[in-house]
Parts: C-alpha cells; sequence; structure tokens
C-alpha cells in the first residue's frame, strides 16, 4: 500500500502487542506497564499497514504545568524513510495544542534533525548512563512509603504528576527512597532489559549521590539513568562507580527554550518517554 493511503489512529491497549514489537524492535527499555501508563493517562497514535502495526507516538499531557510529553515515535525498520515517523510527530503535536500545550520532548541526535525546524527549541541537555547495581546502603535516605513527593517533583520538573509517582512506588516500591529530612527522594521502574532509576530530585549534588546509592543499593542487575549534564559531579560519581555513558539527549520544547520546573533540583528525568 503506498504510503500516503494509510492513516494514523488512535489505538488502545488491545493493540499492546503491536506497541511491543516497535520498541523491542528499536531496542528500546519500555515494558507494557510503561505502554500502559500512556493507554490510561495519555493517548497513543499508531500507523497499521497489512494489520500490522508500523508507526506509534504516543503523548502523555501534565496540564498543571501548561505543556505534555511526546514520546513512543517509534517506525519499524522495514518502514523508516518514508515519511511515517513525522506524521506521527505532527498528530502527536496537533493533540497537545489542540488542548492549549506546549509539546515537550527529550530527543536524541537523530531526532533532533527533525524537531528543531519544525521550532523545538532546547532546554538542556541529559545524558544516559548505563552500569550495575550494587553497594552500600547510605546513611541520612530511608525507603520511602505511602507519602508521595508530589510538591517537590511538581517544584523540579515543572507540573504535577501525582499519577506518575504512585505507579512508579507501586512497581518498584524497593527501590524507592527519601532523605531523612525530606528534602529529596528517587524512584525507579522495571524496564524491559533494565531498571530505570529516576526521577531524582535532590537539593544538592551530595544529597543526590546518596539518594543515587540507596536505590542502586537496594536494586539488582543493569540498570538505566538519565542525568541532566550541568551535574557533573554526580557524572563522575557515576564513572567511578563503572557506569558509562550510552547516548546523548537533548529536552526540547515547542517555542520555548526556558526550563519547566526547576532544573537546579532536578538530577535524573523518568526517562525520556515520560520526562
Amino acid at each position: 500500500m503506498p504510503t500516503e493511503a494509510l492513516t494514523t489512529a488512535g489505538l488502545t491497549p488491545a493493540d499492546m502487542a503491536g506497541c511491543l514489537a516497535l520498541s523491542e524492535g528499536a531496542g528500546w527499555n519500555q515494558s507494557a506497564e510503561d505502554w500502559n501508563i500512556f493507554f490510561r493517562h495519555g493517548t497513543v497514535f499508531g500507523i497499521e499497514e497489512g494489520g500490522r502495526l508500523v508507526a506509534s507516538g504516543a503523548v502523555l499531557p501534565y496540564p498543571s504545568g501548561g505543556f505534555g510529553w511526546v514520546s513512543m515515535v517509534l517506525v519499524a525498520a522495514s518502514m523508516r524513510g518514508r515519511g511515517l515517523g513525522t506524521r506521527i510527530l505532527h498528530r502527536c503535536i496537533e493533540a497537545l495544542r489542540g488542548d492549549g500545550l506546549c509539546p515537550v520532548l527529550d530527543a536524541t541526535p537523530a531526532g533532533e534533525r527533525i524537531y528543531r525546524p519544525l521550532g523545538f527549541r532546547t532546554q538542556f541537555g541529559l545524558t544516559r548512563w548505563r552500569g550495575l547495581s550494587g553497594g552500600d546502603a547510605p546513611h541520612g535516605t530511608r525507603a520511602l512509603r505511602a507519602d508521595l513527593p508530589a510538591a517537590l517533583d511538581a517544584a523540579a520538573f515543572g507540573a504535577d504528576r501525582h499519577f506518575l509517582l504512585a505507579e512508579l512506588l507501586r512497581r518498584a516500591p524497593a527501590n524507592a527512597f527519601t532523605l531523612d529530612n525530606g528534602n529529596g527522594f528517587v524512584l525507579a521502574r522495571p524496564g524491559r532489559a533494565a531498571l530505570q532509576i529516576g526521577p531524582l530530585v535532590a537539593e544538592s549534588e551530595a544529597d543526590a549521590a546518596r539518594l543515587l546509592d540507596a536505590a542502586l543499593a537496594a536494586a539488582q542487575g543493569p540498570v538505566l539513568l538519565d542525568l541532566a549534564d550541568r551535574w557533573t559531579g554526580l557524572a563522575a560519581h557515576l564513572r567511578a562507580r563503572g557506569f558509562t555513558p550510552e547516548r546523548p539527549y537533548n529536552r526540547m520544547a515547542l517555542d520555548r527554550a526556558e526550563p519547566f520546573g526547576d532544573p537546579a533540583r532536578l538530577f535524573v528525568v523518568a526517562g525520556p518517554e515520560l520526562g
């Protein structure tokens, strides 16, 4: 079928198998529970050919902050280079702007070449780090229980996302920690191939390192995290622990270079698909 004849449609959880095939085919870390966040709290778009899902994209609105996330823009390897990703991207932008929200995303260098001509502007850089769990639990932290740090997260991120924090705490309670003084926290989520740590919010790199070490001590196996580039001290801490940088990202927003929230307290983000 000619590419021009393919249409973009909203997906449902019944399309989960196709969504997972796209993210696994790209080597991404998302699980079915990650996709379900978009089905429950956002919108997933897709393009099918011959009954097979060949492209996807999702939006996750954060209306209290006036913005929303563009996520999961994926195209099957056999269909790349035919404009499907750009078509999905435009549909995601239209959906968010139709709700009065500024589209935001975390772009790889390849994606940035597409987003920048559309008017997306860089807010700050991120780096994906990969390593292994382990180490001793540090002093000054304690397990995070039922009291979600929604206000701390909203101040750092720029919008309330209580639903997401609740989901992460439910999925990985053993990797959720707060500082004894309550001025910082870390959450995590199990992925397809590794534990993804984030978000991590704190008031200093020393506090952030303590929270990170607490999460790593409680984890098992491979770990991924996306660290804001401004935190060179924490990057050195990760290197000392044997972590290696894997790829860069740029947080970008349509027609806006000023970051949302307070980047001075945001150390590790929840992931490029969640913000």
